[in-house]
């Protein structure tokens, strides 16, 4: 029997309408299976009442969640003693009949007994039915369990606050890898708003970080999301310029819940700043890093017979994970207590790196030449206002990044610098040159700090040397 009711008169909740195409009433027929299967392919239950209140109009849902056939339903007079209590029943007609006088639909909440027996919390929307003369011919109503109602609600009101109030980037990308919807967070986090951000490509957002982010969000369509966040460092163009940023992200691979099989409809990037804390952490492991090479120097330098020797253990180890190549040259003719009334100042090699392959630090000669360092030259300048100085090539050309370090007797891959006076007992005794390839980034100021440190270092064992020298000279001296 179908959901509805038939009979060869028309239907109460329905107008009168005329003949089509012969009297055998076959197109009617048509129309009623029509109607049946569009109420028993509906998602929500769905019944229907006439003026006086008897079933009309049953689906599938309404038999899958009370357990009551078509066959049982449709005809019964009223819900008691069958779909309600009977003590309840008054009560719950009264409210579903009231629809027909009320104007749009009302919402009511109220539990119905099933067909075993049980009770089922549901909740109903219930509105009038009129028939050709525009009054009232009955109600239909619209029910669903609360708490699958409750779970949509829930879904609808999580993804609008997502969207609105989360205090972390949501955005979400279409099977193109281009963003469908994205929070407000996330725009400002992108540096530009909500509705310019739709539809682009994420290399037009991002100058850097791009492959990695779109390489995460084909790997999330293809084999759905991974078990854990991924941290993403990425650059962001905005009209201020570009901003380096690490995105703790996760991602979550949407469906279709209306296909059979699963249909990717694209992926649910959400995402949160952790740049700072990043950066912090960075900073601390780094810190930690060089406080124990400056440990282990110590140490080892301790064992070093010769003071000068010593100074070349404190730059080898110096130089793990900081630079390419140092250099420590001393000042001609003694230390200096005050490099500005001493007039011009000369620098003699004492200590310097190999340039064509790595290896630990060489003592130069005893001819002590003064390295031919042209006027104004870091080092030079370093010895003058007797503290850390930071030079760099920049962005040059490498032809033109050659050019500048063999201008300054540097090795010739150098393209940045860090000079650090040696200085002990008051006296400056010269400088140690720390030099960054085009691989590495330029020196910052923490760098310096960090250098400051083995300068000190190195000048103690310097000057080791020159009371030595002062305790035992030279024969015939």
């Amino acid at each position: 029997m179908s959901a509805s009711r038939r009979s060869g008169t028309t239907d109460e909740l329905g107008p009168d309408e005329p003949e089509r195409d012969g009297a055998d009433g076959r197109d009617g027929a048509d129309g009623s299976d029509l109607l049946a299967a569009l109420l028993d392919g509906m998602d929500a239950a769905l019944c229907a009442f006439d003026a006086d209140g008897v079933v009309t109009h049953w689906n599938r849902e309404a038999e899958r969640i009370l357990g009551w056939s078509a066959e049982e339903a449709v005809g019964k007079r009223g819900l008691a003693g069958w779909a309600v209590r009977s003590a309840d029943a008054e009560e719950v007609e009264e409210r579903l009949l009231s629809a027909m006088h009320a104007p749009g639909r009302q919402v009511h909440e109220f539990a119905l007994l099933t067909k075993d027996g049980g009770r089922v919390l549901v909740r109903t929307q219930s509105a009038a039915v009129r028939g050709p003369d525009g009054k009232p011919a009955g109600v239909y109503c619209a029910f669903s369990e609360v708490h699958a109602q409750i779970d949509l609600e829930r879904s609808i009101a999580l993804s609008e606050a997502l969207f609105e109030d989360a205090g972390w980037g949501v955005v979400l990308v279409d099977v193109d890898l281009r963003p469908a919807v994205v929070n407000a967070h996330a725009a400002r986090a992108l540096g530009t708003g909500r509705t310019s951000v739709l539809g682009r490509p994420l290399g037009e957002l991002l100058s850097q970080g791009v492959e990695e982010l779109e390489s995460a969000l084909q790997h999330v369509l293809a084999e759905g999301a991974p078990p854990a966040p991924a941290e993403v460092w990425v650059s962001v163009r905005t009209p201020e310029g570009e901003r380096r940023r690490c995105w703790r992200s996760g991602f979550l691979r949407l469906a279709s819940p209306l296909a059979e099989e699963p249909v990717p409809l694209g992926v649910g990037w959400l995402f949160q700043d952790v740049t700072e804390f990043k950066q912090n952490e960075q900073e601390a492991s780094l810190l930690r890093f060089r406080t124990q090479q400056l440990h282990r120097a110590a140490r080892a330098a301790a064992e070093c017979e010769d003071p000068a020797e010593a100074a070349t253990v404190h730059l080898d180890f110096a130089l793990a994970g900081f630079a390419d190549h140092a250099l420590i040259d001393r000042v001609a003719g003694g230390a200096l207590t005050d490099p500005e009334a001493e007039g011009p100042v000369r620098l003699v090699r004492v200590a310097a790196t190999p340039s064509g392959a790595p290896g630990p630090s060489r003592l130069a000669g005893p001819a002590g030449l003064p390295v031919r360092y042209p006027e104004g030259h870091p080092a030079l300048q370093c010895v003058e206002r007797t503290g850390a100085l930071r030079a760099s090539a920049g962005a040059a050309s490498a032809e033109r990044a050659r050019e500048w370090a063999l201008a300054r007797q540097w090795p010739p891959d150098a393209v940045h610098a860090l000079c650090a006076v040696l200085r002990s007992r008051g006296r400056t005794l010269g400088v140690v040159t720390f030099l960054r390839g085009a691989g590495r980034s330029a020196f910052e100021r923490s760098d310096a700090v960090y250098a400051e440190d083995v300068a000190v270092r190195i000048a103690t064992a310097l000057d080791v040397v020159d009371l030595l020298d002062l305790a035992d000279p030279p024969a015939g001296g």
